[in-house]
């Protein structure tokens, strides 16, 4: 399967968010997190609007020597831990390759590349743990961002918007069998990977990396290692200041993560569905991806929907009142279920709240001449009010192997 990585996009308007909002139903036990949608880290100087974020503790491998780091953005549309260097204080070792050089990684988003050092860390989140599992420390404090890593650069606080990503996707290693590959005009390895002899500027060459060397779901390496629950309450039309809800690990694992009334999507070879749009209308790819923060679709000529005047907000769709719109969201067994939506002006939201059901965009790099070409990305705002199951590729479930999205 090809490992996409999808993005994160940030936009904010607002000067800041205040505090408050509701809480999902919660969940108890030790395969549960809390998460929270809320302004991002205190240090960012505009507010992340619908970013869903989990506190994460990372330790030195084998040791008491750990770190507790909030912000970092729960991604469904991603693989891997990855924190900032700055925010980092521990002395993580390097993830080296057969001849000992170190390894580092360039991760390419929809709006930026993601560029730094593989390293080992011991995670905890909630009451999970994994040991010894390969994480990226995104910056250029230890090697300088090199050439080939190509598009605006993801390497500080200003640049993500989070502390870090928490990707738990449907696959196990962030990029898998393709890294692995020897470089040669005859493969198809994407050039993520690199090996480091120097710190120095140009010190880094791409580098064919096995999969046990590769970034990793931290799920996987869990005892709750399946997948995830991610559950969130409906927000009202005008938004709210904040929202909490819980990350569950596991599907079908302990009593409290059973699918329930949930109905399951398989994904394509690509990890893909299909989306109906409006219902009865044509099919375009989609995905499920609580890592970007509106619901990205088509362009504006094709979903007849006007996008913002404003510079700051040109990336969202301004209808002249909320819109209502339905599609039918299926999976590569044929079975769909069907999805109400609202979008709403972005314009005229609520400048003193985070998290908005109603938000959307264009979806950056449509194109209508090649349906394999991702035309929804249901972001954060589908997340709203249900409960999401990410299943992992090749991982066993109630509902047979992943991987799979149920809601």
């Amino acid at each position: 399967m090809t490992k996409l990585i999808r993005a994160v996009l940030v936009l904010a308007w607002a000067s800041g968010c205040s505090s408050g909002g509701s809480d999902a139903i919660p969940l108890s036990g030790p395969n549960v997190a809390a998460v929270v949608v809320d302004r991002g880290p205190p240090a960012l100087s505009q507010p992340y609007t619908n970013g869903l974020f989990v506190t994460v503790t990372l330790c030195e491998p084998g040791t008491s020597n750990c770190q507790t780091i909030d912000h970092l953005l729960v991604d469904t549309g991603s693989v891997g831990v990855r924190v900032l260097e700055s925010e980092l204080t521990l002395a993580l070792p390097a993830v080296v390759d057969a001849t000992g050089l170190a390894l580092a990684e360039c991760v390419q988003f929809v709006d930026g590349s993601a560029w730094g050092a593989v390293m080992v860390a011991d995670v905890e989140v909630g009451g999970e743990a994994a040991s010894s599992l390969p994480i990226q420390v995104i910056g250029e404090r230890t090697y300088p961002l090199p050439t080939e890593c190509t598009g605006p650069p993801i390497t500080d606080l200003a640049s993500l918007g989070a502390n870090g990503i928490f990707g738990v996707g449907i696959f196990v290693n962030d990029c898998g069998s393709a890294c692995a590959q020897a470089l040669s005009p005859l493969t198809q390895n994407p050039g993520l990977y690199y090996a480091c002899g120097s710190t120095q500027a140009g010190g880094c060459s791409v580098a064919a990396v096995p999969t046990v060397r590769q970034v990793a779901n931290p799920v996987v390496a869990f005892p709750d290692s399946n997948g995830v629950m991610i559950r969130l309450p409906s927000v009202t039309a005008l938004g709210a200041s904040s929202v909490s809800g819980q990350l569950v690990f596991g599907i079908g694992t302990q009593a409290n993560n059973g699918l329930g009334n949930a109905y399951v999507l398989a994904l394509d070879g690509a990890g893909h569905l299909q989306t109906a749009f409006p219902v009865g209308g044509p099919q375009y790819t989609s995905y499920l991806d609580s890592g970007t923060n509106a619901l990205l679709f088509l362009d504006s000529v094709t979903a007849n929907l006007p996008t913002c005047p404003e510079n700051n907000l040109s990336s969202f769709y301004c209808p002249a009142s909320t819109t209502k719109l339905n599609a039918i969201v299926s999976g590569a067994d044929g079975g769909g279920s069907l999805v109400n939506f609202r979008i709403a002006d972005a314009s005229r939201l609520d400048g003193s709240s985070c998290a908005f059901g109603n938000l959307a965009g264009p979806m950056p790099g449509y194109s209508s001449a090649d349906p394999r070409v991702p035309s929804f990305d249901w972001g954060l705002p589908f997340f709203f009010g249900r409960s999401v199951y990410t299943a992992i590729e090749g991982q066993p479930t109630i509902a047979g192997d992943g991987p799979y999205f149920a809601f």
